[in-house]
C-alpha cells in the first residue's frame, strides 16, 4: 500500500505526520502551561472555616 504521509509510532499507537507540520515538543508543552494562569489542584478547599459541604448537611436527628 502506498501511503501519502510518514508515520511514527508513538505509545498511543501509529501517529500520522502531515508534512509542513512539526510534533509539539515536550518543551514546548511545559513553557505553553508555565506561560498561563496558576491554577490549583482538582481538590477544592471545603476544609475549616471554608466547607461549605459540611453546612448543607442535614443533622441525622432530622431524619428521624
Amino acid at each position: 500500500m502506498n501511503q501519502l504521509f510518514e508515520t511514527e509510532e508513538t505509545p498511543e499507537g501509529t501517529q500520522t505526520l502531515v508534512p509542513g507540520v512539526k510534533p509539539t515538543t515536550e518543551r514546548e508543552k511545559l513553557e505553553k502551561r508555565m506561560s498561563g494562569p496558576l491554577r490549583g489542584s482538582n481538590d477544592p478547599c471545603d476544609r475549616g472555616l471554608f466547607d461549605d459541604g459540611a453546612r448543607a448537611q442535614l443533622d441525622m436527628l432530622d431524619l428521624i
